[in-house]
């Protein structure tokens, strides 16, 4: 299996270090904008790029420009990939959409649904029960305690608690 990465930047060269650690692929490539990075050629250029052996995620730090090019990738019938790190606590009752990435260190606990192109990031804390809306962002060491359901979108910043119940489920 081949990844290709749209886009080079911080965040995608974290994916591709996941990715690799990972032994799934036989090569992780890029796709950017900037012609001064070792690319395969611009993020327009993904389609040249799809088939069954190969899956390409969006690695932009903009949750809705991530969710915009999953949803696209989606539409057009290309693989877009999950990637869990193997050192992420992954709760067997939890459930994971597609285009999401969780990070080294990070737990995500019992019965917790993490829906479409989400990051989980290093060290963050997912307690039980909790649903973190599509394409947020849940920081370094940040903490979302039990019973939340997290807005699309939303960006828990590093370090940050989201206390019991503060987002209800339903509310």
């Amino acid at each position: 299996m081949r990844l290709i990465i749209i886009g080079a930047g911080g965040y995608g060269r974290t994916v591709a270090d996941v990715a690799r650690q990972s032994g799934k692929y036989e090569s992780v490539d890029f796709l950017d904008d900037n012609e001064n990075l070792d690319t395969l050629g611009k993020c327009s250029d993904y389609a040249k790029f799809a088939n069954n052996e190969t899956e390409i995620y969006p690695a932009f730090g903009n949750n809705e420009g991530r969710i915009k090019w999953i949803d696209k990738l989606i539409n057009e019938g290309i693989k877009v990939p999950t990637i869990i790190h193997d050192t992420a606590y992954f709760s067997p009752t939890a459930t994971v959409e597609v285009g999401t990435i969780v990070l080294p260190k990070a737990i995500i606990n019992t019965d917790t649904k993490i829906e479409k192109g989400c990051i989980i990031n290093c060290g963050a804390i997912i307690d039980h029960g909790c649903i973190i809306g599509q394409g947020s962002h849940i920081c370094l060491g940040a903490i979302v305690k039990g019973e939340n359901r997290i807005p699309e979108l939303t960006k828990i910043e590093a370090g940050e608690v989201v206390q019991l119940r503060a987002f209800p489920i339903g509310g």
